[in-house]
């Protein structure tokens, strides 16, 4: 972190301007916080699809790698959802991924969403139910999805190891994860993508029995339908033009729709990517590309100079999904498995990671303003955004006054609500942040689940603190030191 002035020593508003101004960037950036009783922009009700929104914050999903190893919810899951339920946002963007069949789990502790595991889905979603109710009263303009994933090249469904399935051989990221150029047993056939459909839309009646208000079908972070949407090298209906390489996306969520007309689909997305990043011997630094320009293997990025975005391909796959009748969508970027700094901007990476190579507040930046660009095109669809946690003590200052100008229509919150989960409520009614609560973007929350650790907040949740796997976790880090 070297040379980054860390954003928790900035005292004002004045202060973060600055800041940015000196990295040449801009961002909105409201003085003080607003309660709802003031008119606060994130108190504001929307619509999605048929159903009102009572705010204008939301839950990312986040995976806790705590399920019990068939799939169901264990107690550390179940805890996770009522504090999501206590958090006062009136969107629940999916909870956490649940796959849609076994091998395509991200980790062993990972929720499914199969026939078998409608039980446990209706307790996860009933309990979020009741901790909102208890603490508010009702559950009026509460609205929660359940996300639906295949991990693909990132597949790791038992403790064996990792089981890759990919659209298409990589140049670079075979080479990073260890898969042979050759090995084409791991690379989907038409005929099992066909199948892989299929799953999807059982699992989207799992989740509409269960009584969740909408599915999220999952294609970002590296994961499978996001990696089919760089699928160039691929021939065949699911690959080569943007046509091809949205085809399981959008056929996915057209059989969804026909299949359970009541509920809602919504989609997040990755809306750029850029290459993958290894450590350096100071920071985290691009692996070599050279040899791959003009480059082909990703999605929204600038094919010259792939450490820049160019949402082109992006806006017309949202005008796709506005057509198909997608009720919004959620955006994030990068992956968290070979560019986190594009991904989750941190002062601190996981333990197995990279120090950053820029101002975590470039990477904020970049999020907001690639969302900013997306929404001004595509209008007509909702838009949640994403990256929002490195910005700290200034989070609703900002999120404010970006769902104020028009950057974004939702604001979402992922590890932040692990240390602070009531945070939007705090915002809403107090206008005030509990400042030992505020994620500092340590990385605990990732570092755990990358040595197979439950994943939650060990720093700042007392609960995790006195966990046996605290001590896990500082064991991981301290070896990642030395």
């Amino acid at each position: 972190m070297a040379g980054f002035p860390k954003i928790a020593q900035l005292r004002s508003a004045e202060a973060l301007r600055a800041r940015l101004a000196e990295l040449g960037i801009s961002l909105p950036v409201d003085d003080a916080i607003l309660t709802a009783a003031q008119g606060s922009p994130l108190a504001a009700p929307w619509q999605f699809g048929p159903r009102t929104v009572g705010n204008r914050w939301c839950i990312h999903p986040m995976e806790g790698w705590d399920a019990e190893p068939d799939g169901l919810p264990s107690e550390l899951t179940l805890r996770r959802w009522r504090r999501f339920g206590e958090s006062g946002a009136k969107l629940i963007w999916g909870g956490e991924a649940a796959a849609v069949r076994a091998d395509g789990r991200a980790n062993p502790r990972q929720l499914l969403a199969t026939p078998v595991h409608e039980a446990g889905l209706v307790q996860l979603r009933e309990s979020l139910l009741a901790a909102h109710r208890a603490r508010y009263g009702a559950t009026d303009g509460l609205v929660v999805g359940l996300q639906l994933t295949h991990s693909g090249r990132f597949s790791r469904p038992t403790t064996a190891g990792p089981a890759p399935r990919i659209a298409y051989h990589h140049p670079l990221l075979d080479a990073k994860f260890g898969i042979a150029a050759n090995n084409d047993a791991v690379v989907w056939t038409d005929a099992e993508l066909e199948r892989l459909i299929d799953d999807y839309v059982i699992a989207a009646g799992v989740a509409a029995r269960a009584g969740f208000d909408f599915v999220d079908v999952k294609a970002c972070h590296g994961y499978c339908l996001h990696e089919f949407l760089s699928a160039r090298r691929r021939p065949g209906r699911f690959g080569g033009d943007l046509e091809g390489r949205t085809r399981l996306l959008r056929t996915i969520i057209e059989q969804v729709q026909a299949e359970q007309r009541e509920l809602l689909v919504g989609v997040r997305l990755s809306a750029f990517d850029i290459v993958p990043y290894e450590r350096g011997e100071d920071v985290g630094r691009p692996m070599a590309h050279e040899d791959q320009l003009p480059y082909q293997d990703a999605f929204g990025v600038n094919a010259a100079r792939p450490t820049e975005f160019e949402l082109t391909e992006t806006i017309e796959l949202l005008r796709m999904l506005q057509r198909l009748g997608v009720a919004a969508v959620n955006l994030s970027a990068g992956s968290p498995y070979y560019n986190p700094h594009i991904q989750r901007p941190a002062a601190f990476p996981p333990s197995d990671g990279y120090l950053p190579p820029e101002d975590p507040l470039l990477g904020v930046w970049r999020q907001m303003e690639a969302s900013r660009q997306c929404r001004a095109a595509v209008a007509e669809l909702p838009m949640i955004g994403t990256g929002y946690s490195y910005l700290q003590d200034f989070l609703p200052q900002v999120a404010q006054a970006a769902v104020r100008e028009g950057w974004i229509d939702v604001v979402g919150l992922g590890r932040m609500v692990l240390s602070y989960p009531t945070l939007p409520d705090d915002v809403l009614q107090r206008g005030q942040l509990e400042r030992k609560l505020v994620c500092r973007t340590f990385s605990d929350c990732t570092t755990a689940p990358r040595h197979g650790i439950v994943s939650g907040c060990y720093p700042l949740d007392a609960f995790y603190k006195q966990l046996p796997e605290a001590a896990k976790v500082a064991d991981a880090k301290r070896n990642h030191s030395q």
